[in-house]
């Protein structure tokens, strides 16, 4: 592909990206009118152009944009639909050959790329460390940026790398995009990518288009019955393609086995299939071969069908921003589409486990430590403070192993980052051990609570969306007629509630806290060390357990 003549101005970068006579949406054009001077964090919702963004502003830079995206099946379709508007875009992965990367990387430190994608677990590799630090980089964009946030629905632990790749470059632009993140954890991604006064951009995540409803059962198999006879029925009406989300592995292969003893044959898709597979179901689905797929949230991020029609929970997610991004995979095309979540009460206890988790071994973390304070190893010299592979090497772990752990090890501030490199501080494993342990008990607590606030979700009689939208940050007090509650005449209006989603309130015993979701005789806050907390709103304010915060 031809080189790009220099930067471009703003009317010719659209044309390019977008095509002519085309406009940028509010979302996109708020974006880039801040991004030169300021780091940006823009919310929005699926199917808001969110990757022209970054592309118009590449053309308009002229100089290279790392973007880090975390499946490959992601960057795949990212460096395609770069390739169509006309950038030079190449990604480094895994899947790529040894012969290949070093010949990305080498065009984009030669100045002969326009876009750089790869994974955050790259950003640790010499050769990638080496490269970067060769090229012109004048914007780093962190794509599904909810996943640098431990309380975001799709933590990835290797986004501990970002901040110190941006230090190591003289500090590019940031621009973090995600189409669904509460305030909570658009706080937590601000600090952990370290954005100097970022631009905190939040855009109408409705999508009005997607009526919303929810069925209940006794029993898995009484779960699953309905499933089967609610795909049934959408398939028939409105039609078209959808997709099941399964709680495990088997429950995928359980469900698919059932969907096609009824006469609705479908593809399974989940982790533990061989990525061959896992690739195979994912171009029949894009491509319109096959219209109905049952899958874990491992079919997710990237998966872009216009027309799908219809998208049902077999069992609640793990939180409800989780359910959001997974409900908008559905109508992005405009057109009417249906979310269906159908739920039991001990689905509930599944979510607590599947969101449970330990911290590493206190040998893992003890032989990362000696690896970081032992300086520079390997045959070759490298330095281990800033060489995920020779840290592998010194400490024979797993490349994800020492990622995970130097994730926690940062946390915890056993190890810091400066200058770009990491140094230990002499903490010791066992008492990193010991506070990474205590910290993820806190986050446990909150994680609980967030489960809890699916349990709210699946139960309440009042507006679906308003309860959605006010847990990401949106006040919604009137019903949006377009969700099962709101058909039955049980949604309420709720503009006269003495408390707003957003508030900024105090709890006697549980310190300040933030207004989440505002129900007509309820209220549900965030307290940073106890997580959402639902209580009666007349009783709270009465008994003076709750008032406003003072500024």
């Amino acid at each position: 592909m031809a080189r790009q003549d220099g930067p471009v101005g703003l009317e010719e970068a659209v044309r390019r990206v977008l095509g002519e006579g085309t406009a940028l949406r509010e979302s996109q054009r708020d974006a880039l009118d801040g991004l030169r001077e300021h780091d940006t964090l823009l919310v929005a919702r699926s199917g808001a152009g969110k990757t022209a963004v970054y592309a118009i502003a590449t053309l308009m830079s002229g100089r290279l944009t790392v973007v880090v995206s975390p499946l490959l099946a992601l960057q795949r379709d990212q460096v395609a639909g770069l390739r169509e508007a006309g950038l030079r875009a190449e990604a480094v992965s895994s899947a790529r050959g040894a012969r290949a990367q070093r010949e990305a990387l080498d065009r984009a430190a030669d100045g002969a790329l326009d876009v750089l994608v790869l994974g955050p677990e790259q950003l640790v590799r010499r050769p990638v460390v080496d490269a970067l630090d060769r090229a012109d980089v004048g914007l780093v964009v962190v794509d599904e940026a909810h996943c640098v946030s431990e309380w975001g629905h799709d933590f990835r632990p290797d986004y501990v790398h970002v901040a110190g790749t941006v230090q190591r470059l003289g500090r590019p632009r940031v621009l973090a995009l995600t189409a669904t993140a509460s305030p909570q954890v658009r706080d937590e991604v601000v600090a952990r990518l370290g954005m100097v006064e970022p631009r905190v951009l939040v855009h109408d995540a409705d999508r009005p288009n997607i009526w919303l409803g929810a069925h209940h059962a006794s029993t898995p198999r009484e779960r699953d019955d309905r499933v089967v006879a609610l795909v049934g029925e959408l398939l028939a009406d409105p039609g078209g393609a959808g997709l099941v989300y399964a709680r495990t592995r088997s429950h995928v292969e359980e469900l698919t086995a059932a969907l096609a003893a009824a006469g609705h044959p479908a593809r399974g898709y989940h982790a533990g299939l061989p990525a061959k597979e896992r690739a195979e179901v994912e171009r029949a689905f894009l491509s319109g071969r096959e219209d109905l797929v049952v899958a874990t949230s491992a079919f997710g991020m990237g998966v872009d069908r216009a027309d799908v029609r219809f998208v049902v929970h077999a069992g609640p997610p793990t939180s409800l921003d989780a359910y959001y991004q997974e409900v908008g995979r559905a109508g992005r095309d405009g057109e009417p589409a249906r979310a269906v979540l159908v739920s039991r009460p001990d689905d509930i206890g599944l979510n607590q486990y599947l969101r449970s988790g330990g911290v590493p071994r206190t040998a893992t973390l003890g032989a990362v430590l000696d690896a970081l304070a032992a300086g520079p190893a390997g045959a070759d010299g490298d330095d281990p403070a800033t060489d995920q592979q020779a840290l592998v090497a010194a400490t024979g772990l797993a490349a994800r192993t020492v990622s995970r752990a130097l994730g926690v090890l940062l946390d915890v501030g056993a190890v810091v980052r400066e200058d770009g490199t990491l140094r230990a501080t002499g903490t010791t494993a066992r008492q990193a051990a010991r506070e990474a342990a205590a910290r993820q008990e806190e986050r446990q607590a909150v994680e609980r609570s967030r489960v809890e606030v699916v349990r709210a979700y699946a139960d309440t009689t009042d507006c679906r969306r308003r309860l959605l939208l006010e847990l990401l940050g949106e006040k919604h007090p009137r019903p949006c007629g377009a969700c099962d509650n709101c058909d039955a005449g049980t949604s309420v209006e709720v503009e006269d509630a003495p408390l707003r989603p957003g508030q900024a309130v105090e709890h006697a015993e549980w310190g300040p806290g933030q207004v989440s979701v505002v129900e007509e005789d309820r209220v549900t806050v965030f307290f940073a060390e106890r997580g959402y907390v639902t209580l009666d709103t007349e009783v709270a304010l009465d008994a003076g357990l709750l008032r406003a915060a003072t500024a």
